[in-house]
């Protein structure tokens, strides 16, 4: 899709103002969070605005991956703590399922990829354990600061650190608060990509494109029994064979699988219909 057609464009509302973006291009989606002269720090028009762009992607038949970045110089800084200060809530009134930023506990079988461009501390790193992949640029920083402030990571910071990098340093970084720098950060595994300063965007972008020309059911087929299976036992066990099953008797019947092998017998690109 040209993105420079305006209905690429539009603006996920919330509470009066564009708390987020949603753009479509191609098969991408990207998801903007929108208060670039607070730093995209998380109130409640943010969160439901957040919230119903992923929904919308997950619903657009033609979208097989999303990205979520911020605008300005900064991803996230995290809760709004004014509006916290003054006794506002900073999540989606009307979803409160949908978790920190309309993001947190917002399951969205397509794969999702934070392009960190800047500031991400807190609820920021939050959002980004939330996502599959992250892309960070190479002057940003990750961290859980919370701890400074008397709070602790309650956004799902200390429940997926753990999960995705070593246990001794996923508690380093939740107990002293301090601040991962970008090389750091891929270093443990917390990102998949350091970016060139200014390019996060455009290197998720790359990572999103490669990811939508494979078969979407498959794709999300595949994100589903990796999340499903990975804290779930020994790979001896016979339920996470029963979960891998299940993904077989809906990929390998479908007509993706089917063009995928004529595809390659023909010696040509496939033609993917997500069934």
């Amino acid at each position: 899709m040209d993105t420079t057609d305006p209905a690429a464009r539009v603006p996920a509302r919330g509470a009066g103002e564009e708390g987020a973006l949603l753009e479509l291009r191609g098969h991408v989606a990207v998801v903007t969070l929108n208060r670039p002269s607070a730093l995209n720090a998380v109130n409640s028009a943010l969160s439901t605005a957040a919230g119903a762009a992923l929904e919308r992607a997950r619903s657009e038949p033609d979208v097989r991956v999303v990205v979520i970045t911020g605008a300005g110089r900064a991803f996230c800084a995290g809760a709004d703590l004014k509006e916290i200060a003054r006794g506002h809530r900073v999540d989606a009134p009307e979803h409160p399922d949908w978790g920190f930023a309309g993001i947190a506990q917002h399951w969205v079988a397509k794969p999702t990829i934070a392009a960190v461009n800047g500031f991400a501390l807190g609820g920021g790193t939050e959002i980004v354990l939330a996502c599959d992949l992250a892309v960070i640029d190479e002057t940003a920083s990750l961290g859980l600061p919370e701890v400074r402030r008397g709070l602790f990571a309650a956004a799902g910071g200390v429940i997926r650190l753990q999960r995705q990098i070593p246990l001794k340093a996923a508690l380093e970084i939740a107990l002293t608060g301090e601040p991962v720098p970008a090389a750091r950060a891929l270093d443990l595994g917390l990102v998949n990509r350091v970016a060139p300063a200014g390019t996060a965007l455009a290197v998720a972008l790359g990572l999103a494109e490669k990811i939508a020309a494979n078969a979407p059911l498959a794709v999300q087929t595949s994100k589903r029994i990796v999340h499903r299976t990975y804290a779930a036992g020994s790979d001896w066990d016979g339920d996470v064979w029963k979960i891998n099953a299940d993904g077989v008797r809906e990929v390998f019947a479908s007509r993706d699988a089917r063009e995928g092998a004529r595809a390659f017998a023909e010696k040509r690109q496939p033609r993917w219909e997500g069934r």
